[in-house]
């Protein structure tokens, strides 16, 4: 797979990604806490994508590294907010370890491509 092809696979998955983490993110209580955590993981989720894509537009080498390296601070905030979800017991485990695993995994490749440049 070349990188043209790996990019675009890339930002479907990340698109894909931002989906789910809006669907977990409804199910969450309708309580003021979380609410919180639903506005934040929202947010944060939903931006690796925005600049996954955006990093595949970039004018420059800076400009890329700089969009990659907001995808892996969105990843890792992802995370976080995924983690505070679990030990809530706010869903159950069989609906966030699936997300919570597919965030690993994203922080990883972004953390790979942003130490490579």
């Amino acid at each position: 797979m070349n990188n043209k092809e790996f990019g675009l696979q890339l930002e479907k998955r990340t698109k894909q990604f931002a989906i789910s983490i809006l669907k977990l993110a409804s199910q969450l209580p309708d309580i003021p806490e979380a609410k919180v955590v639903r506005y934040q993981l929202a947010k944060a989720g939903t931006s690796i994508g925005a600049n996954y894509r955006e990093a595949n537009r970039s004018r420059s080498k800076p400009d890329f590294r700089n969009k990659i390296s907001i995808c892996e601070t969105e990843a890792s905030e992802s995370g976080y907010w995924l983690e505070i979800i679990d030990e809530m017991g706010w869903l159950s485990m069989e609906a966030t370890m699936p997300v919570l695993k597919e965030t690993d995994e994203l922080l990883a490749i972004f953390t790979a491509v942003g130490s490579k440049l």
